[in-house]
């Protein structure tokens, strides 16, 4: 499947992009209204988006990637005020500092901190929470607690 390669428009502006960064992937919603015409061309260390919005402005976004991406694996998706990309890492369980290469934030680049998590640590504080459930209850099991309670007076044939 070859894409036609999408060539930057003379007369264009940038789309607001929110991005957030997850165990394998990373997903970047690009904001704009009604948009139509949308080329999205993703490649292993790079992504282009070109599309219109519903005032006719020309929407054009080139970003290089701080990691590549396995392209077969990673999709996009045209909602009526988005275009939601996710990228599938090459390396995945790898946290990605930023979403460039380039260490220069461009304007339009933004963390998404609504839905941005710190996944890094979250097995191993998983682990250590059921490390710590798991001694509690070899301590209550071990411990001698006596006699069970008789509870034959909670019949309910009052």
């Amino acid at each position: 499947m070859n894409k036609p390669k999408i060539v930057r428009p003379e007369e264009s502006q940038p789309a607001h992009a929110l991005w957030f960064d997850r165990k394998k992937y990373v997903t970047i919603n690009f904001m704009v209204h009604k948009p139509k015409d949308v080329q999205v061309d993703i490649q292993p260390d790079k992504m282009i988006l070109c599309c219109k919005n519903d005032s006719d402005d020309v929407i054009y976004n080139e970003l290089h990637f701080y990691e590549t991406v396995q392209i077969n694996d990673s999709r996009e998706r045209v909602y009526d005020r988005t275009i939601n990309i996710l990228l599938r890492k090459l390396k995945p369980d790898y946290a990605w500092p930023q979403l460039q290469k380039d260490l220069a934030k461009p304007s339009w680049i933004t963390v998404d901190f609504d839905n941005w998590r710190d996944w890094e640590h979250e097995e191993d504080d998983g682990k250590e929470e059921y490390e710590r459930y798991m001694e509690m209850i070899q301590e209550m099991a071990s411990s001698n607690k006596g006699q069970a309670p008789d509870m034959g007076d909670l019949s309910d044939s009052d």
